[in-house]
């Protein structure tokens, strides 16, 4: 055993980290056979999925899918096989696709603000008396964020939530 590399990234992209240390070890020929939890894990696009098989096959380095199938691209079975579960892997992502846009849809619809909402910063508005502070005493933006520790955007965005805020407090007064 060469090691283990477990994917982080989306499946349907074409560059992934670990799956790209994988291909080189194969090209090396470093390795002999590919362990996977399944052939929708290695890729969902079948294109992508029948490609990077073949460039394994051609290498002579055998994919093994965690539920015993093996896949021998040099046979039309094979190739057969790789093909139809390839296939159900990319529907299945466009299904899980439709499913998220439609729940997205039908939440906007209901009235519901998707994303982070307002008040939902504990760690800038934990910094913001300490920010206004230091902005009342004349400093930069940067040298803020450099003796504080947010980011000079996060500073910037402080002052501009606290003007906003004071803004509307005065629009109320009159």
């Amino acid at each position: 055993m060469v090691g283990t590399f477990k994917e982080t990234g989306s499946g349907v992209k074409a560059e992934r980290g670990e799956r790209r240390k994988v291909i080189a070890l194969a090209q090396q020929r470093e390795i002999d056979a590919v362990l996977v939890t399944g052939l929708s894990r290695w890729g969902r696009s079948t294109t992508d999925l029948l490609a990077t098989l073949k460039e394994l096959q051609a290498r002579r380095v055998s994919v093994i899918a965690l539920n015993g199938m093996m896949f021998d691209l040099s046979t039309p079975h094979g190739r057969m096989i790789a093909t139809v579960l390839a296939g159900i892997a990319e529907f299945e992502r466009e299904l899980i696709q439709e499913r998220i846009r439609s729940g997205i849809a039908a939440a906007k619809a209901r009235g519901k603000r998707l994303g982070r909402q307002p008040g939902q910063r504990p760690k800038s508005d934990r910094l913001a008396p300490k920010v206004l502070a230091l902005i009342s005493q004349g400093r930069s933006y940067r040298m803020i964020a450099r003796e504080v520790g947010p980011s000079k955007n996060t500073v910037a965005e402080i002052v501009k939530r606290t003007r906003r805020s004071q803004d509307e407090g005065i629009s109320d007064v009159r």
